[in-house]
């Protein structure tokens, strides 16, 4: 069978090959090759005006293509910033395409658009462009007319222009333009609502140098100094492109549809916000210094505890606006990533019992109130409420935090969070003096704690399990000294870790699982798990090891430096991307192994 590399339809558009612009309310995929082949407009959740990278065919795509013999692409960032540059190099010519979207601290005449500047650097370059927006996830083929400075596309209910100098040929829902750059020369296209005004080369070169200064200045005061800086800052930006400036959520990731293994089935839409993902990474806006996104977010999360929760519980998810999520369905006439099948937008999983939100919920308010500002009286009652949920219903079974399409169970980690949950309410309270039936809450905490530690346990080797009665084990029990509920050196929790590794890894790639969880087909490495397994590792002071996993696992990063939610066998990138879990699991681990490192000095490599 064919890898899942090389099932891509088009060769040069893996998941992997691209890298990310945004301007906080939308983002744009921009392949290897100079493709933008995955753009929703106008916000992330929006329906895609491109989505070739879901069916070359139907899909639409803005391509540009340098007419250069053996040339070959390379990508990367303007350093501090989400600007992207491709480069093609040829003997006898180069051109270089600036990608961006204006920042919204950038104030200029432009603004809510995508900008693309070509540049010819090395001798003349002729280029073909080729513009075929499909509007509504493909479903609708606008009408493409020329207008004064470009081509407008109309569509039922969006209609965009293209603004450029270059003369562009009209066609059926499409715009191609054929011209040559002298060395020295440049150009642009602009993407934008139809109603845009008219555009100035002035206008470009200004857009651009505020947009760099908006992000330099962002990223500057990410405030880690440590083995990894680079890196880090890279997975910082890409978290904050994932962040709304609108709203102040956070999505799990910037598409939808990209499968976990080819041809599985497993293809899901992360363009929403959810409550796990959100918390976690207010953990690491924190640990970077950035107090403001985690004020944001907190504030958009306790806005929905306040008005939009239900009377019992909790949603796992929400959209990126705070409304409901949306429901589930199939696009069917979207061939899919390398032929995966189906393609889905909203998502299922948004009505799902999950019980560990509530842990990871009140674990980031609790961290966000000893780090930034105290909790407010009205915050704090609601906040209560979701407390004694808890309390009330720590025991039933859920779908855990892998979203299983199975019968419910009762999953250690979920029942870890529950725990997590008590705990660091009965913190919040003694910290700030809030009123609160702490003793209560404290007592139920323990019995949580003694069931773990009585029902969740190997009949015979004495380690953690999955769920209650099972024997497997799962990757999200590196969690369990992560939120502080054992000892990383205690031995019941290293016969864990050396279980997960024995039974989950695979030439240093850690699978979630390997029992059933309903759905058929398999799926890739989990990426976040190998961040989670570098924090155990140093956390249990085996920080040699920890190192060199975490080189390991550094490697897994593209070209840019991004990540998405899972691997093949043989690394390569698979699942929605950029992947803000893996990314803030990485920060995460970076500081603490970082930390680890400076603390103990060089040791001794063994295999």
């Amino acid at each position: 069978m064919k890898s899942d590399q090389q099932q891509n339809p088009v060769p040069g558009r893996e998941i992997g090959n691209h890298g990310l612009i945004g301007n906080l309310y939308t983002a744009a995929l921009v392949a290897l090759d100079g493709t933008i082949d995955f753009l929703c407009w106008p916000n992330l959740d929006s329906p895609t005006v491109f989505a070739g990278l879901l069916d070359p065919e139907k899909g639409g795509a803005f391509e540009i293509e340098p007419q250069i013999d053996a040339v070959r692409a390379v990508q990367l960032y303007l350093p501090g910033t989400n600007v992207l540059m491709t480069r093609w190099l040829g003997e006898a010519g180069s051109i270089e395409c600036v990608d961006l979207m204006p920042h919204p601290d950038a104030d200029g005449a432009l603004q809510r658009c995508l900008i693309r500047r070509l540049r010819a650097t090395r001798g003349d370059v002729e280029v073909i462009v080729r513009v075929n927006p499909r509007f509504d996830y493909a479903r609708e083929t606008p009408k493409a007319k020329p207008c004064a400075g470009g081509v407008t596309f109309e569509g039922k209910s969006l209609s965009l222009r293209l603004s450029t100098p270059i003369e562009l040929r009209v066609g059926k829902g499409a715009a191609t333009g054929r011209f040559t750059l002298k060395q020295g020369e440049e150009t642009w296209f602009v993407l934008a609502d139809a109603a845009q005004e008219a555009i100035k080369a002035e206008d470009i070169g200004l857009s651009l140098d505020r947009t760099v200064t908006a992000w330099r200045q962002w990223s500057a005061h990410c405030d880690y100094e440590g083995r990894w800086r680079e890196q880090v800052i890279r997975s910082a930006l890409a978290l904050k492109l994932l962040t709304s400036h609108e709203h102040g959520s956070i999505a799990a990731a910037a598409t939808f549809g990209l499968p976990e293994a080819t041809g599985a089935g497993r293809n899901w839409d992360y363009r929403a916000t959810w409550i796990r993902d959100g918390s976690f990474t207010i953990y690491a806006f924190m640990r970077l210094g950035q107090v403001g996104e985690a004020e944001r977010f907190r504030h958009w999360v306790a806005e929905i505890i306040r008005e939009k929760a239900t009377a019992d519980r909790l949603h796992i998810m929400y959209a990126i606006d705070g409304s409901e999520a949306a429901d589930e369905i199939s696009l069917d006439h979207l061939a899919g990533y390398g032929g995966s099948k189906p393609v889905r937008i909203g998502n299922a999983a948004h009505s799902q019992q999950q019980m560990d939100i509530f842990g990871e919920l009140i674990d980031a308010f609790y961290l966000a109130n000893k780090y930034g500002r105290g909790i407010h009286r009205a915050g704090w009652h609601a906040l209560q409420k979701n407390i004694d949920y808890v309390m009330q219903n720590w025991r039933r079974p859920d779908c855990g935090i892998w979203e299983i399409r199975d019968a419910p169970r009762e999953f250690l980690h979920s029942r870890l969070m529950c725990w997590v949950a008590l705990d660091r309410a009965v913190r919040l309270a003694l910290k700030r003096s809030l009123p609160a039936p702490i003793a209560d809450w404290a007592r139920e905490r323990d019995l949580i704690s003694e069931d773990i530690w009585e029902n969740f346990r190997h009949p015979t080797k004495g380690h953690f399990v999955q769920s209650k009665g099972s024997e497997d084990v799962d990757a999200s029990l590196l969690m369990m000294p992560l939120m502080r509920f054992v000892s990383a050196t205690d031995p019941v929790w290293l016969a864990t870790m050396d279980a997960i590794h024995e039974e989950l890894s695979d030439d240093g790639m850690i699978f979630r699982y390997k029992n059933s969880d309903g759905l058929k087909g398999g799926e890739g490495a989990f990426l976040p798990c190998s961040f989670w397994y570098v924090e155990c590792l140093a956390r249990a002071n085996r920080v040699v090891e920890a190192e060199l996993c975490m080189e390991k696992a550094l490697r897994y990063a593209n070209h840019v430096g991004l990540y998405s939610e899972e691997l093949d066998r043989r690394g390569f990138q698979l699942g929605n991307f950029p992947q803000a879990l893996t990314h803030l699991s990485f920060i995460s681990a970076a500081y603490f192994l970082n930390r680890s490192l400076s603390r103990s000095g060089p040791g001794t490599w063994q295999p």
